[in-house]
């Protein structure tokens, strides 16, 4: 990570909980501002965590997705009431599966968003913690995926220079040379990922992992603001559940444009869905506070 993050540093199952919980209501929770909420938290905290690369993304990966999404949706799904217009098959554009596009491609985005931010958060470390003696296999492998992408990116760059430095630049000469000396870093990469993952498999059995009394090392242990921020997201967690049980948090797309109105019950689901999303960037900003109030002491 660029940047200092405060929540990191909490306990690994009060992270990984947090995550669940914006991740689930991210993906199920169609009221849109409840949409808008997750999108512009998750965004604001990619950024505070990622910096400079938060931004490449969005430009190159999250905003091209949100339109492509909002595009196709009413190509394709010309359910909903208030019709547009006729399409040239003879198909009816409707206000309905623009704004269902819209919304989807905002909540898929939301879902990027959350994951890299999970990743930047979740080591490979923090869950061999968690589900190491639960499900090794399954936590090794968890920490092997999170690991190899950004292996992988710095392998090939080392490759691309190697092979360019030989005459077999991917980026220059015909179509045809260009295509072969790609597909050569191609089977040198798979070579190497292959290479990879017995080393590492033959390394992790050599040291008994997923043996029965096998102990591992971890620094982790329960702190009062672990406690502190347990107790507050299980209870944000449970009233914006029970928001979605009772319907103040419905909304449909079709067939019409239906949802309920903003009054005080509602009203108060969305602050506390709002207040669970923005703890990290909270937390970073008065443990920011305390830091400069060191500072200014000294």
């Amino acid at each position: 990570m660029q940047n200092k993050d405060t929540f990191s540093s909490y306990h690994p199952f009060v992270n990984f909980l947090y995550f669940c919980f914006v991740l689930g209501f991210s993906m199920f929770l169609m009221h849109p501002v409840c949409l808008a909420v997750s999108f512009f938290c998750a965004a604001f905290y990619h950024s505070s965590l990622n910096g400079k690369k938060s931004l490449g993304f969005m430009i190159k990966f999250a905003l091209p997705m949100l339109l492509l999404t909002a595009i196709i949706n009413p190509t394709f799904n010309h359910r909903g009431t208030a019709v547009l217009c006729y399409l040239p098959t003879g198909n009816p554009l409707t206000l309905e599966s623009i704004l269902y596009g819209i919304s989807a491609g905002i909540m898929l985005v939301s879902v990027l968003l959350w994951f890299g931010c999970f990743n930047a958060v979740m080591s490979s470390d923090k869950l061999i913690y968690l589900f190491g003696k639960v499900i090794p296999s399954l936590s090794l492998m968890i920490s092997m995926i999170l690991r190899f992408v950004p292996n992988f990116k710095k392998q090939f760059v080392s490759v691309k220079e190697a092979q360019t430095g030989i005459g077999r630049d991917i980026s220059n000469g015909s179509i045809l040379k260009r295509l072969k000396n790609v597909l050569n870093c191609f089977s040198i990469m798979v070579t190497w990922s292959l290479e990879n993952a017995i080393d590492t498999a033959d390394s992790m059995k050599s040291r008994g992992y997923g043996l029965k009394g096998r102990t591992a090392f971890s620094n982790y242990k329960f702190a009062d603001k672990d406690t502190y921020c347990l107790i507050w997201l299980c209870f944000c967690a449970v009233y914006i559940l029970s928001g979605i049980v009772s319907g103040n948090l419905y909304w449909r797309y079709f067939p019409n444009i239906k949802g309920v109105t903003l009054d005080p019950f509602t009203i108060s689901f969305l602050i506390v869905y709002f207040a669970m999303c923005i703890t990290p960037i909270v937390i970073n900003k008065r443990e920011d506070k305390k830091w400069k109030a060191l500072e200014s002491k000294i």
